[in-house]
């Protein structure tokens, strides 16, 4: 039996759908309520999901703790209400669940709309064991107790869905934009590190939260000091050490970058975790007129995941830029597919139009461009495509 178990406050956008995502899967479907002030109650009970409510603790890991005394199945899957369950996921999630073997099981979470690292690795998905408990502030995770658990038990084991499992929303610039999340992770991984200096995760965290706001120095510090103390089997925060450090010193020295960006992909990860760091040594490549090895990374990536459209996208820039019009067409067309929200797509596929003769069809892909910097706020973008373009060929008419 499998128990769904969620924390929620004023969902009632999202519950939904959530909730919708997991029928024909989850038995059990448990909503934690925090004192929400609009129907997310009424909707999650009409969904089907039992609702218990509880006073606010202060953060999410005693909060999911709580939660799980509410459950009764064998297996607990956690969501948010911004996430969904895939359906592609749901027949190997099942085969995993039936190994005997298998305590925890490792889901890969599509990061809609996120700028860097399109894939995160979550542990979600777990046995109904008493001593797996959430811990850590701000992103809680069970990695803590199942790490423990293990050193007493060494017959389970943890295994990873290969199937991108889970959809998140909550880190599209727009939603971002809404909220103080920036401001909370900092408080947070700043409360970590005075526990414990240079911990490997609250260093990763923090450490890219300052090179994002472009507090370069004090960024890279921290990424140095969680490389100094990470353990050299746990990649996946070895991984975001290395891929945020190497952001930081793109700029300033590429050849660091480049290969820093080679130890993380040196790294045994799932191929669809390490796409950030393989596209963006591809661009870093493309700027250093290494064209043909960028193109190779860049293909990898879109074979490893061919659903995420800035792959493509990259593609397209590289193969432009050697002068294969067709091959970038193609590219930026399936680029446009997986993300028509993407402006600078329908921008550099008019270009590439535009340069394989097709007019009409650069006409009304510089028209979508600039129509969508105006829907997403980038009015004087827009403007200035609209001169660049009109430049070019005849907008209006």
């Amino acid at each position: 039996m499998l128990s769904l178990s969620m924390i929620v406050r004023d969902e009632a956008a999202q519950i939904e759908a959530c909730l919708r995502s997991v029928q024909g899967f989850a038995d059990e479907l448990v909503v934690v309520d925090t004192g929400s002030t609009d129907n997310t109650v009424a909707l999650a009970q009409a969904m089907g999901a039992r609702v218990e409510q509880i006073e606010w603790p202060g953060d999410f890991a005693p909060a999911r703790n709580q939660a799980l005394q509410f459950v009764s199945g064998d297996w607990v899957l956690v969501l948010d209400a911004d996430e969904q369950l895939r359906p592609e996921a749901m027949a190997p999630l099942r085969a995993l669940m039936a190994q005997p073997d298998v305590l925890v099981i490792n889901l890969l979470r599509h990061e809609r709309g996120a700028v860097q690292s399109p894939y995160s690795n979550v542990s979600r998905l777990f046995r109904r064991h008493p001593a797996i408990r959430w811990s850590r502030a701000y992103h809680s995770m069970v990695d803590d107790s199942v790490a423990a658990l293990l050193q007493r038990e060494p017959q389970w084991r943890i295994a990873d869905c290969p199937e991108p499992a889970l959809i998140h929303d909550g880190y599209r610039p727009e939603l971002l934009a809404q909220g103080n999340k920036p401001q909370r992770l900092r408080e947070a991984m700043e409360a970590e590190l005075q526990e414990r200096p240079g911990d490997p995760y609250a260093s990763a965290k923090l450490g890219s939260l300052e090179v994002a706001e472009g507090n370069l120095e004090r960024g890279i510090t921290l990424l140095r000091e969680g490389l100094e103390q990470c353990p050299s089997d746990a990649h996946p925060e070895r991984y975001e050490l290395l891929l945020h450090l190497a952001l930081a010193e793109a700029s300033r020295d590429p050849a660091a970058a480049a290969a820093l960006y080679r130890q993380a992909l040196a790294l045994p990860l799932a191929p669809r975790l390490s796409l950030a760091a393989r596209l963006n040594l591809a661009a870093l490549l493309l700027q250093q007129g290494q064209a043909q090895e960028a193109e190779q990374l860049c293909q990898r990536a879109t074979a490893a995941a061919p659903e995420i459209g800035l792959g493509w996208y990259n593609l397209g820039l590289i193969r432009r830029r050697q002068g294969d019009i067709a091959g970038a067409l193609e590219a930026y067309r399936e680029a446009r597919r997986l993300t028509p929200e993407h402006a600078e797509t329908h921008q550099n596929l008019a270009v590439a139009l535009l340069l394989g003769g097709d007019i009409e069809g650069a006409r009304t892909s510089f028209r979508q461009a600039i129509s969508l910097l105006g829907q997403q706020g980038r009015r004087s973008e827009a403007e200035h495509l609209r001169q660049q373009a009109g430049a070019m060929v005849k907008l209006e008419g």
